[in-house]
């Protein structure tokens, strides 16, 4: 008669059954006590969300959908008669079409110039020499400078009575009268005999955001160069590529990423931006972008409906242009 020394040993239960396993119910007491930790500790975030962001948007659409002005607000309820008569209203005027075709212009050259600036700014300031830690500090000036400050300085300078800009240009370049950039709303110039008729104003207020909004794509691209290896660099120079082919093949690629993150934030950005356009021109001279027109249907005609339609089309405008980069174009540079 054999006996197996490797086996278990009877558990010495009663009756020979097995004893429960109390490890099980201590582990799922810690996992709910870990959980009620857990939404204790996110509860106050939630709560500014829903009050900050949550109740504010639900409200926009609870008034876009309602014919309210200002002298009625008091006298009208959380639900009103709703209708659709300010999203008609907005979709059949030409201002608002318009005003679009303004913010998605200087939302797009905007962003392309306020991202070239940085790039050039961010490799001339790549190779190391004497106070250049100073000169990247200036370079941060006009992002954190306050936009009152800012504009009053631009419209200063800009000023066709006693602007340096028209001094110097009547002066040096041969202009043949001061030009009011920030009230002007276009001016011919002649390009080998060609006459060419460009949006003056809003020109100036597209220069203006990408020389404050450049500092931004500055740190960005300038973060990732100090990331870039070295020794690619070298191994294409050895190689005997130039400048422009080790700029293409080897810095660009590693750049793209972060110009695509960069391009994404400051459309958004710009698309929604106001504040310096209202500055700098009121939203005059073809520069009335749809943030700028949602603030005058707000306080200057008291159209409270009609101001909230249009936020509402804004935001759904720049959903689907964010919705079509992730689509299309995110895919395509995880892959490379």
């Amino acid at each position: 008669m054999s006996v197996d020394v490797g086996a278990p040993a009877p558990s010495s239960g009663s009756g020979g059954a097995p004893r429960p396993d109390r490890r099980s119910g201590s582990g799922r007491t810690l996992q709910r006590a870990e959980a009620r930790a857990g939404l204790a500790l996110i509860s106050p975030t939630v709560v500014i969300v829903v009050v900050m962001v949550v109740l504010p948007i639900l409200w926009t659409v609870l008034l876009a959908f309602q014919r309210l002005r200002l002298l009625n607000l008091r006298s009208s309820g959380l639900f009103g008669n709703f209708t659709l008569a300010n999203f008609e209203k907005v979709f059949g005027s030409s201002a608002f079409w318009g005003n679009l075709a303004t913010t998605l212009a200087y939302s797009v050259f905007g962003t392309a110039a306020a991202i070239g600036v940085g790039l050039v700014a961010a490799l001339a300031l790549r190779r190391r020499f004497r106070f250049r830690g100073l000169v990247r500090a200036a370079m941060l000036l006009p992002y954190v400078a306050p936009i009152v400050a800012v504009t009053y300085a631009w419209k200063t300078m800009l000023s066709p009575q006693f602007g340096v800009a028209n001094h110097w240009g009547t002066r040096l370049l041969g202009w043949d009268e001061p030009i009011a950039f920030l009230s002007q709303r276009s001016s011919e110039v002649s390009v080998f005999g060609w006459h060419v008729g460009v949006p003056t104003a809003l020109l100036t207020v597209i220069a203006f955001e990408a020389w404050r909004s450049f500092p931004f794509a500055f740190l960005f691209l300038t973060a990732r160069l100090q990331a870039v290896p070295s020794t690619l660099e070298e191994a294409a120079r050895v190689d005997g590529a130039t400048l422009t082919q080790r700029f293409r093949y080897i810095v660009l690629p590693q750049l793209l990423p972060t110009i695509a993150v960069l391009s994404v934030l400051r459309f958004i950005w710009t698309f929604n931006s106001f504040d310096d356009i209202w500055l700098l021109t009121g939203g005059g001279a073809g520069t009335e972008v749809i943030s700028v027109s949602v603030f005058n249907s707000l306080t200057a005609r008291g159209d409270i409906g009609g101001a909230a339609a249009q936020a509402l089309v804004l935001a759904a405008i720049l959903a689907v242009l964010i919705g079509l980069y992730l689509w299309r174009l995110a895919p395509r540079e995880e892959q490379s």
